[in-house]
């Protein structure tokens, strides 16, 4: 989802006649490189993110229980020795995997070395895009869980088949994780949306004035506001 939508975002970016409708080539284009020339980053990606990830959460559960002191250190030290790599392992990454087709850590090192000489590093540290589609994500799972409530208190046995009788419970669970779950997959293209238009606006900021002048224009203002400083050539 995120490279698909990178390249497609990429491709209305430089040439939008191409990206003009849902239904455009350019979603197509963009799918098959991601599902076939790109599927080996993006699986290698995933992969040295989840062993990132897990090896920092078993850090900070054992960092404080004194049994588990050498288990720390080995923890310590394999963070240690992947140290260089670390840091190009972000969201930014999978944008440049789906514009240009580089492979995962090359992406990775290209679009960090892009964010610090344009000296970006506070832009990209303060973005909040992610927690505003979560919030929404939250919200909406909120509703359909209030909808799932209400319809299992108009049918009380409607889980009685199943077990359960509290009906109103397990309605609300149920309501909840399929609209937070279908909420956070569509918000997740608009976050990838988002990411691709910061690395395009840093990468490619001429070709968006000449491409959406109106947008770019009103894109410029907002930035130099929230960020006068990174901004004050644009």
């Amino acid at each position: 989802v995120h490279v698909t939508t990178a390249g497609t975002i990429g491709t209305w970016w430089f040439v939008p006649d191409e990206a003009s409708s849902c239904c455009s080539s350019a979603l197509k284009d963009s799918f098959v490189r991601a599902t076939t020339f790109s599927f080996g980053s993006i699986c290698f990606g995933s992969l040295l993110v989840a062993i990132v990830q897990a090896l920092r959460t078993l850090q900070h559960i054992l960092r404080d229980n004194d049994d588990f002191n050498f288990l720390v250190c080995i923890i310590d030290c394999i963070l240690g020795c992947i140290e260089a790599i670390i840091e190009y392992l972000n969201k930014f990454a999978y944008v440049y995997v789906g514009l240009y087709g580089y492979s995962y850590l090359e992406a990775g090192k290209n679009v960090i070395t892009l964010f610090q000489n344009k000296g970006w590093t506070t832009i990209i540290t303060d973005d909040l895009a992610e927690n505003v589609l979560f919030m929404m994500s939250v919200g909406i799972g909120l509703v359909t869980g209030l909808v799932g409530l209400i319809i299992s208190s108009i049918d009380k046995d409607i889980f009685a088949g199943i077990g359960y009788d509290d009906a109103g419970g397990v309605g609300f669970v149920l309501g909840f994780l399929v609209g937070y779950v279908l909420a956070s997959i569509l918000m997740s293209v608009v976050g990838s949306a988002v990411n691709t238009c910061i690395v395009c606006f840093a990468e490619a900021p001429a070709e968006f004035e000449a491409n959406h002048p109106q947008l770019s224009s009103e894109m410029r203002a907002a930035w130099r506001s929230a960020w006068p400083v990174e901004c004050a050539n644009y």
